[in-house]
């Protein structure tokens, strides 16, 4: 018996220690095949993670099932590693590479990365996502089409506490639908509830602590079985989806193609075909791109609106604060041009911070999104082998107290004020994270964040439903994107 006893400290010393061996950064002991998986909370993940840092430094390792992974708690290193091409790459997760693949923007890596990422984020710029000229005014305004819808639908509801959410995912995801395939739904539309379904359960299913992510083999348990028959109906069944839209923009001889990046994408495939030379253009990068700027673009907006949302309804102070900011802006125009509009948003800088301040307490992708190193690289004075998984943790960074003050926990969106009342963002803000992967859609983001957010507050006064626990919603489910827990919402209409 003893000797077993032995036989495992050994093992389990040699596990731990092989990256010390190598240089590596330090970490906790961990068990063998699993390493540090049973050590994380599977729901607040972020958290587990957090409380690591605090003990073993900025950087630290884990081994999560067979994937070494280096966690960056520090903003500095953050910004240095992903500033780096050799950490530009992909941790080999199966959701990268057993499910997408490598396809998309988000799952890609090399030069099948560089290629869509440069010609999206072009698109997108043509499109208007640009900080000023261009298009920027047309893609305003159906932006605020898209809020405005949320203000009607809002207004159409009983007058009663209820969850908002299938409303804003509604209104949100029908806008981001539009812009990326060109096409809008109704809301009742079986397709277009099934589509919200996939995308709801897609992201909750896969996390970062998603133990299928680092142990393959746990996709033959026949619980888990069902998790990948899920994801990989839902792929399939959306691209064929897919498939049947472009081909109507494709036969209307894409007449509207400058106006969703579907028809920009299928015009460069037709100067390819002509050229003979699809390169990277193929059928499955087109479609895995196309449901990544969606799916990317929908989440992460809607889980910040839903946030803060609810921080207006538990802090009315800061929430009449942003509506008479918003007041000051709209009725100092002429009497009919009372709506408001993307160019008050300079004119709105509590309303800015807020929405800031909703982003650091509540950090959407709070692991952020996982990088891998494509070859051996020096971070924080440790060696990373090629091949680790690099994790920047958003929720340690923006939950330090050392940078935030001793009220970290708190909402207070007066720390992005000067005493000038100017907005002010220090470099260890990152909600969109940063280097060379940094969120494209970023400047979209922050059109559509403050549309619906400054829309609905102009026009509601918004209150917490009674019977319910705000600290327990406050904790809220964490799959790929941190969401708060289902909680009900009062809109009352102000008198304008």
């Amino acid at each position: 018996m003893w000797l077993l006893v032995v036989l495992v400290l050994a093992l389990l010393a040699w596990w731990v220690l092989k990256g010390v061996a190598r240089g590596g950064p330090p970490g906790p002991w961990g068990l063998p095949l699993l390493g540090h998986l049973p050590l994380l909370d599977p729901e607040r993940p972020h958290e587990s993670l957090a409380r690591l840092s605090r003990r073993h430094g900025p950087v630290f390792a884990l081994n999560l099932g067979r994937v070494r992974t280096v966690v960056l708690a520090d903003a500095a290193l953050i910004r240095r590693a992903l500033n780096a091409d050799a950490c530009a790459g992909r941790a080999p997760l199966y959701l990268t590479h057993g499910i997408m693949h490598g396809y998309g923007l988000i799952c890609a890596e090399g030069v099948r990365w560089k290629e869509h990422r440069r010609f999206t984020t072009a698109a997108l710029k043509s499109m208007g996502m640009v900080k000023f000229g261009g298009n920027r005014d047309a893609l305003a305004a159906r932006v605020f089409q898209g809020a405005q819808r949320l203000v009607d639908e809002i207004g159409r509801a009983p007058p009663a506490p209820m969850d908002a959410a299938p409303l804003l995912n509604h209104c949100l995801g029908s806008l981001v639908y539009a812009l990326v395939f060109g096409k809008q739904f109704e809301r009742d539309d079986p397709t277009w509830l099934w589509l919200q379904h996939l995308q709801e359960e897609g992201t909750r299913m896969i996390g970062v602590a998603g133990p299928l992510n680092f142990l393959p083999w746990l996709r033959f348990v026949p619980k888990l079985r069902r998790t990948i028959t899920f994801l990989l109906e839902g792929k399939n069944k959306s691209h064929e989806l897919y498939r049947k839209l472009l081909q109507q923009h494709v036969d209307s001889g894409l007449q509207d193609g400058d106006s969703h990046l579907a028809g920009r994408y299928l015009k460069e495939v037709a100067l390819r075909v002509r050229a003979g030379d699809l390169g990277t253009f193929t059928e499955p990068q087109m479609l895995h791109s196309l449901a990544d700027v969606f799916g990317a673009g929908f989440d992460t907006t809607n889980a910040t609106l839903k946030w803060f949302l609810l921080f207006m309804a538990l802090h009315p102070d800061v929430q009449q604060r942003v509506k008479s900011e918003l007041d000051a802006a709209v009725f100092s125009r002429p009497e009919g041009e009372r709506n408001l509009r993307m160019s008050d948003l300079p004119c709105c800088p509590y309303t800015e911070a807020a929405i800031a301040e909703t982003q650091r307490l509540r950090s959407v992708v709070p692991t952020g999104i996982p990088h891998g190193a494509t070859q051996d690289v020096e971070i924080g004075g440790f060696r990373i082998a090629a091949g680790t998984m690099i994790m920047p943790l958003q929720w340690a960074v923006h939950t330090d107290p050392k940078l935030w003050g001793s009220d970290v926990d708190s909402f207070n969106p007066d720390r992005f004020l000067t005493p000038e009342g100017r907005v002010s963002k220090p470099d260890y803000f990152m909600p969109f994270q940063s280097g060379k992967r940094v969120c494209l859609g970023e400047e979209l983001a922050r059109m559509m964040v403050f549309a619906f957010a400054a829309s609905v507050v102009f026009n509601f006064r918004v209150s917490f439903g009674g019977g319910q626990d705000a600290a327990a919603v406050l904790q809220g489910d964490c799959g790929i994107t941190l969401n708060p827990k289902a909680h009900n919402l009062l809109f009352e209409p102000h008198l304008l």
